[in-house]
């Protein structure tokens, strides 16, 4: 089903932009916003005080200028299929590359520990609560959309069906196409390299499974954007999500 476009009109009633509306962090939010005339960062600052709005560039720094507050400044990458370069599911000794088939539990370890203070998509937040309000629903397809079969996690000593869970990528069929919503790696209980090399197998995977292209997006200086890069994801646009 089609999200439907609603119209913020300027002071004469011509619409200035459109945008698709949702929830953000418990906020209301403007979201994939196009510019249809001047006047939309007047009309979005005196006409939505309290919203998240996620914006092109231009019209993000403008909302800043008039004093939003920036959450997060993110490309879009995308990643055309199958890759050309070769790889491999072999993963260090004693770790292992699986499928994405562990209860919210068992992943939520991992993931949370993966964006310390300093990380760029750090945010303060209670363990429990991101499990219940972020990553299950995440899991369970409620959040971007179903997980593909191409989603997969790193386990370390253990068989595939036991191990602790240090990392993994999820990859949901999102109303944008195939979407990695998520590329987390324990800091501490995982070797450097092991984020590519789960990415590199979910790619794979995805490849043998008909999927022809990829997409996710990254925080502006978050330094996993080389990683993305060297696979083969290019820069397709910028945005900027601000509160008003």
């Amino acid at each position: 089903m089609t999200e439907e476009r609603r119209r913020m009109p300027g002071p004469g009633g011509v619409p200035v932009f459109s945008y698709l509306e949702g929830v953000r962090d418990g906020s209301p939010w403007a979201y994939a916003i196009e510019d249809l005339g001047p006047g939309a960062a007047d009309a979005i600052t005196s006409r939505m005080p309290g919203w998240a709005v996620s914006a092109p560039v231009d019209l993000g720094q403008a909302l800043l200028d008039r004093g939003a507050r920036l959450l997060r400044h993110m490309h879009v990458m995308r990643c055309d299929l199958p890759l050309a370069q070769p790889v491999t599911d072999t993963a260090p000794g004693g770790f292992l590359i699986v499928p994405c088939d562990r209860p919210p539990a068992e992943i939520l370890p991992a993931w949370f520990a993966a964006y310390p203070p300093g990380h760029p998509d750090h945010r303060p937040r209670d363990p429990e609560q991101a499990l219940q309000e972020e990553l299950v629903p995440l899991l369970g397809g409620e959040e971007v959309g179903p997980l593909l079969p191409c989603s997969v996690l790193a386990v370390r000593d253990g068989s595939p069906g036991t191990g602790e869970v240090v990392g993994g990528v999820l990859v949901t069929d999102s109303n944008r196409g195939p979407w990695i919503a998520d590329v987390f790696r324990h800091p501490d209980r995982s070797p450097r390299g092991l984020g590519a090399l789960m990415l590199s197998v979910a790619l794979a995977r995805a490849g043998a499974d008909g999927l022809d292209g990829m997409g996710l997006a990254v925080t502006e200086g978050n330094p996993a954007r080389r990683v993305y890069e060297r696979l083969g994801f290019h820069v397709v646009h910028s945005a900027m999500t601000v509160m008003i």
